[in-house]
């Protein structure tokens, strides 16, 4: 089955400073819909508003029917933060038991991680750990998948294979994801908006990156 992802009327100040206030995004099942902004442009924050975490004025709807805390009904929204979100303590069999995702078909794909089912996660470099914490969320089921820089600290090869990943789970979760690595990004999403003076414009050509005074291309 199809979902859709409205978020619109979004409001938000910081200290008498307006950095959101002219907000239409929509995310579908099926696609992978990229948002990219400069530093400071609200990314994060939008991210927070549409999972329900960061309290403020908007509308966020999910199959035309509104949510004002989309992250306390299960099976919504899965959501990557820019931070480490998984306990250093908690060792990867603790963790993928946890999520009840299999280990095994983990290590198919990333086969660097065969011999550390046992390993903390606090001694993996940031790049696996940031890979570990990537791969449960999407693949922990749920309508969409908002990603917060999912390709920070991968080497190029896995951000290759987490491309391909990516490509496969779109067919059942809605992915919305935001990286300042926007070359990779422009070259799977299928929708792209630009966050650019409190505002998100849909692009509807690469040439918007410069256009909006995102990036030089």
């Amino acid at each position: 089955m199809n979902h859709t992802l409205e978020i619109d009327s979004v409001q938000l100040e910081f200290g008498g400073i307006k950095i959101l206030s002219d907000i239409y995004l929509q995310c579908k099942t099926g696609n992978i819909t990229a948002l990219l902004g400069r530093n400071g442009s609200g990314k994060s924050c939008l991210m927070q508003i549409i999972y329900g975490t960061l309290k403020t004025e908007k509308s966020v709807r999910i199959d035309k029917l509104p949510y004002c805390e989309a992250f306390k009904h299960k099976g919504l929204l899965n959501y990557l933060p820019q931070f480490n979100f998984i306990p250093a303590s908690l060792s990867l069999k603790r963790v993928f038991s946890d999520f009840e995702i299999d280990y095994s078909v983990f290590v198919k794909k990333f086969p660097e991680f065969s011999a550390k089912h046992n390993s903390s996660v606090g001694k993996l470099s940031g790049g696996e750990r940031r890979l570990v914490e990537f791969y449960v969320i999407i693949k922990t089921p749920s309508y969409f998948a908002l990603l917060d820089e999912p390709f920070t600290h991968l080497n190029p090869l896995q951000i290759e294979r987490v491309k391909v990943l990516l490509e496969e789970e779109k067919q059942n979760t809605g992915i919305l994801l935001t990286d300042h690595m926007f070359r990779q990004v422009i070259a799977i999403c299928d929708n792209l908006y630009i966050l650019a003076n409190g505002k998100t414009h849909l692009s509807k050509t690469i040439s918007d990156i410069e256009t909006l005074g995102y990036a030089k291309l």
